[in-house]
């Protein structure tokens, strides 16, 4: 018998080339079915993606896609070719949500290698990507930067020279982009309030230093996060296959990070009620690792406001925390000079629109 080679394996650490460009492939058209389940599994009420005549209203041709399952999709396109022989996803920067995607619109993904380091055990090595996700007018609809920790398939190769690139801390508000067609002319607040979103609290009403615990938890059943993960196409093998993470330092499968990110920003809805849309994320850690069966608990830090040239909205820069079983009430700092506490599982500083109060 002859054993084919045809099998692609995906790529090692050793597999990764400074400033390659990888194209990925499967371009992906997004349908009213991904954006029905991406509710089904998270519950999101963001008017914004659930009302079509709301959307008008502010400006959209039709019903944006979350901002959050077009980045996912997008970002699964990557993981065959760069972490699907991770040991873990590591974290994000430099996020940036550069125009709304609508369902019908087809994404495509390509990524640049910015950075490597070999870790000192020889085994595994740290890779840094941009990622660049287009749509079918060829129009970039989001960019980021992750950073991976993958496995070496051969540890005798030498490690290549260690370059770590310099991220911003955020995304800075001149970078911020807002809808060209955004308009706010129609927005009554009362109206948002009482037919829309439910939320009475606007730009005005947040102050830096806030912290508000949010009530609702969230549980992580086996079914929903592997169902989510094959939405967007995200093969990595440490959240599919038992057999091989039951021989793992985790003894199973691990919670693909984006479901945690997912899951927040539904269970932060109380509170932020208003909070239209994700400008950029900031910063992202997997803080802990996070299995099925875990309850999610979610608490936001208002770590900055920012006034923006379009005069209809603000810029809310916030800190979101994924808490695993247990409540935010409980936990006093999230982060010490010793480390992140044992239940937080997600640190996230992202930036959304936020309305100002008026009529």
């Amino acid at each position: 018998m002859t054993i084919s080679t045809k099998i692609n394996a995906g790529r090692f650490f050793e597999d990764f080339n400074l400033n390659e460009v990888i194209q990925h492939a499967t371009p992906r058209t997004i349908t009213a079915g991904d954006c029905a389940l991406y509710i089904a599994l998270y519950g999101s009420r963001n008017p914004l993606h659930c009302s079509e005549p709301f959307a008008q209203s502010l400006g959209y041709k039709a019903t944006p896609v979350d901002d959050l399952l077009a980045f996912h999709i997008a970002f699964g396109k990557t993981v065959p070719d760069i972490s699907v022989n991770a040991v873990a996803n590591l974290g994000y920067a430099d996020v940036r949500f550069l125009q709304p995607v609508f369902m019908g619109d087809t994404l495509s993904t390509s990524s640049q290698v910015i950075g490597l380091k070999q870790n000192s055990n020889s085994k595994n090595g740290v890779v840094w990507v941009r990622s660049t996700s287009i749509n079918q007018r060829n129009e970039p609809v989001l960019s980021w930067v992750r950073w991976v920790m993958v496995h070496k398939n051969n540890l005798d190769t030498p490690a290549p020279a260690t370059v770590i690139p310099n991220l911003p801390n955020f995304v800075t508000p001149e970078n911020l982009n807002i809808p060209s067609t955004f308009s706010a002319k129609n927005f009554d607040a009362k109206a948002l309030y009482t037919k829309n979103s439910g939320g009475q609290y606007f730009f005005e009403d947040y102050q830096v230093g806030e912290r508000i615990n949010h009530a609702a938890g969230m549980t992580i059943n086996p079914a929903d996060h592997t169902m989510a993960t094959r939405l967007y196409q995200n093969n990595a093998r440490l959240h599919f296959d038992d057999h091989m993470m039951r021989a793992s330092s985790f003894g199973q499968r691990l919670v693909y990070g984006g479901v945690v990110i997912s899951m927040c920003r539904s269970l932060s809805f109380e509170g932020l009620e208003n909070a239209l849309s994700i400008l950029a994320i900031n910063a992202g850690t997997h803080a802990n690792p996070t299995f099925a069966g875990d309850t999610i608990y979610c608490a936001t830090e208002v770590l900055d406001v920012w006034s923006l040239p379009n005069q209809d909205l603000g810029a809310l820069r916030l800190r979101m925390v994924g808490i695993k079983n247990m409540s935010p009430t409980e936990i006093g700092e999230f982060k010490t000079e010793a480390g992140y506490h044992p239940n937080v599982v997600l640190d996230c500083d992202y930036t959304v629109a936020m309305p100002r109060r008026k009529g």
